[in-house]
């Protein structure tokens, strides 16, 4: 009988109220551009009250050519659950993506986060 009402206290610790941490849906857009046709060259940025935010644009190279190309720059940036925001800009283009990563002031770069951008 102990073991049952000891069993019936935990499962109703575990189904009460979720704490008031972060949620998604309390994230809101603070700015957004999008200059994009579909052909050829686009930007676009956005951000968020979360931290979140990326930039990038895209220009197409040799238009018309047999080697015609589209070369992207950019950046993204998050604050990471340790409170450090980092920013990873990069270059894609015929010598393949080209990542650079930053962060701010407080943690390390997690070395899994490393070997992922990086191939």
């Amino acid at each position: 009988m102990k073991l049952f009402v000891v069993l019936c206290l935990v499962s109703v610790a575990v189904a009460g109220p979720a704490s008031r941490a972060y949620s998604p849906n309390d994230v809101e857009i603070l700015q957004y551009d999008n200059d994009n046709i579909g052909l050829g060259n686009y930007k676009y940025s956005y951000q968020q009250s979360d931290g979140t935010g990326q930039s990038q644009e895209g220009k197409l190279i040799n238009e018309g050519q047999e080697n015609e190309s589209l070369a992207v720059t950019g950046s993204y940036t998050w604050v990471g659950p340790d409170g450090v925001t980092y920013r990873i800009t990069y270059k894609a283009d015929e010598n393949g993506y080209q990542p650079e990563i930053e962060q701010g002031p407080g943690g390390g770069i997690p070395p899994a986060l490393v070997a992922s951008l990086l191939g």
